[in-house]
């Protein structure tokens, strides 16, 4: 290449930055959440990692901001933070628009794709005819040579025919055990099936599992050494799974306390080197004013099994990533806070994460206007009119709290407790605090992160 052409093609980058950094500078434009350049979105799909890059798919209308018309939208990143926007993975076609379902990597070839050596990226999902008549929904096919950059629908779709209710939202895994792969599928209320392929073209039912307080998006994953099930409304139980039936041991427990939790899914096939179960979700609900995009993605969290008093819970914190947009640094340790102080009066801005361990008292952050109480009489965190029982850990509560422009993410006790909310802020109000209610109280530590944008150079 000559020196000219490279100048040219760095000038065409930097201008295409540039054009990014505006066009994701919105005001209420989430900055280190996800959300698409325009228009809808909502369920995540299955996310799924390969030869170093997380793919993230999505529910997506490209042609407005209203639920509908759905295709999959599709992103890629190296690191959990920055995403790369690619073309659309599916379209509606004559089995109807393009509703949720998973990927995965095709490892054994078992669906005879493969071309070279490049494993083969796979995709169940269900086709649904828009309005829906009762009875069309089908289980279809889709899968990838090309790291996922193209993708052709299997000729022989549908895989998997009607059965009953609105039967939608396959959750496909392989199952080493038996060599097969299994999928749970919603199928109507509160049920779900379970079937068996050994070639994802061929299903075979083996099972039915009633969810007591969810409907549709199934989550089944091995954390640690049990099974998790996992509805739409982040509703699980922790129980086994021997490749045809899950069976609960205890649940239904909310892995999630926000108002905007829903349709979450972990990523499939994350190396064993580095062993880390990833969860993402949709921020269903959020409002976005005046903006090109409705919805946005939760910031992705790992998830881990710890046991309490009450027994077994999923914790959800988020991923080490975070760590890469942490800019400046405010700190300090074993602060007393009287009422009508507040130590964080002289930061302002709209990116923070917030890291506190603060001794029993009432006590409240007030961030652009959204306030984060807790009570040490009932023990009890509440945020934007959600509720959670939050006891102090070694005499102490901790909390991680991850601030975006229209979203707050709160993080109790290495995530024994989590909170998921949208806010709508006023543009002009930067403000953070923290006080007392009633008493002083004490922080042990509090660091305040300044948070850089994913879109700014």
């Amino acid at each position: 290449m000559t020196l000219s052409r490279r100048k040219f093609c760095c000038a065409a980058a930097g201008a295409a930055a540039l054009a990014a950094q505006r066009e994701y500078d919105e005001t209420h434009r989430p900055q280190f959440h996800f959300t698409p350049p325009r228009n809808w979105i909502n369920d995540v799909n299955g996310p799924v990692y390969y030869q170093g890059e997380y793919h993230l798919f999505y529910q997506h209308n490209p042609f407005g901001i209203e639920w509908g018309n759905m295709h999959w939208g599709h992103a890629v990143s190296r690191d959990l933070l920055h995403w790369e926007h690619l073309p659309l993975a599916l379209a509606p076609d004559r089995h109807g628009t393009c509703f949720s379902g998973t990927a995965a990597v095709d490892w054994t070839n078992s669906a005879g794709f493969q071309q070279g050596a490049e494993k083969t990226l796979v995709i169940l999902y269900s086709g649904v005819p828009v309005p829906t008549p009762p009875g069309s929904a089908v289980q279809c096919l889709a899968y990838s040579t090309d790291r996922g950059r193209t993708w052709k629908s299997y000729e022989r779709n549908p895989v998997l025919p009607h059965i009953v209710g609105t039967n939608r939202d396959p959750k496909i895994f392989w199952y080493p055990p038996a060599r097969k792969w299994a999928m749970a599928l919603y199928l109507d209320k509160h049920d779900y099936a379970f079937f068996s392929s050994p070639d994802l073209k061929r299903w075979t039912r083996e099972s039915t599992f009633t969810h007591e307080t969810a409907t549709e998006c199934p989550d089944v994953f091995r954390l640690e050494d049990k099974w998790i099930f996992l509805g739409g409304n982040g509703h699980y139980y922790i129980g086994t799974f021997d490749g045809r039936q899950f069976i609960k041991e205890t649940g239904p427990f909310p892995i999630d306390f926000g108002a905007n939790f829903y349709a979450s899914q972990v990523w499939s096939d994350i190396p064993a080197a580095d062993g880390r179960t990833i969860q993402m979700a949709w921020m269903r609900g959020g409002k976005y004013p005046g903006m090109p995009f409705n919805q946005q993605m939760s910031f992705p969290c790992e998830l881990r099994l710890r046991r309490f008093s009450d027994g077994l819970r999923v914790c959800r914190t988020p991923v080490r990533e975070i760590g890469k947009l942490r800019g400046r640094q405010h700190r300090w340790t074993n602060l007393a806070v009287k009422p009508g102080a507040n130590p964080l009066a002289g930061l302002r801005g709209d990116l923070f994460e917030i890291q506190a361990e603060i001794e029993p008292g009432d006590w409240a952050f007030t961030i652009r206007g959204a306030r984060i109480e807790y009570s040490a009489a009932r023990k009890e965190i509440s945020c934007l009119g959600q509720n959670a029982v939050l006891e102090p850990a070694q005499g102490r509560v901790k909390l991680q709290i991850l601030v975006d422009r229209p979203s707050i993410e709160i993080f109790g006790n290495d995530g024994r407790v989590s909170m998921s909310n949208c806010f709508l802020a006023k543009p002009e109000d930067r403000s953070l605090a923290f006080g007392a209610q009633a008493g002083a109280v004490r922080a042990s530590s509090l660091v305040v992160n300044e948070l850089r944008s994913i879109w700014r150079l």
